[in-house]
């Protein structure tokens, strides 16, 4: 095998390793340049529609991965430190409207069938 497939017993993986990032740095939201000691490192702000494009995507063309997609941990990215207060709001829009869109899905599978046993 690899080496870099394996580790030795008794020493950490290589996950728990930091990562070495080489060139610059970016704010992952802003897109202001960074310095790697003011970094706030956080995982991707992914967008409902992200999501539910990636998701569609992958049923259609490798649904044995679905699992790899909806419960693999994602890479942290870098954010300005003032970026914070931004990121925590557009994340929990972003909740709202997974959470708005399921409760859709869920009315329009539910009010028919309770339409039909009535």
């Amino acid at each position: 095998m690899p080496a870099e497939l394996t580790s030795a017993p008794g020493l950490p993986s290589r996950e728990s390793e930091p990562a070495v990032v080489s060139g610059e740095l970016r704010c992952a939201l802003t897109g202001r340049p960074l310095r790697p000691e003011e970094c706030y490192w956080a995982p991707p702000l992914i967008t409902t529609r992200q999501l539910i494009t990636t998701l569609f995507e992958t049923l259609l063309t490798t649904p044995g991965n679905l699992g790899q997609v909806l419960l693999g941990e994602q890479p942290n990215v870098p954010y300005a430190p003032e970026a914070r207060p931004q990121l925590a709001n557009q994340r929990s829009a972003e909740q709202v409207k997974l959470l708005a869109l399921l409760l859709l899905v869920a009315a329009l599978l539910i009010v028919p069938i309770v339409l039909l046993v009535s």
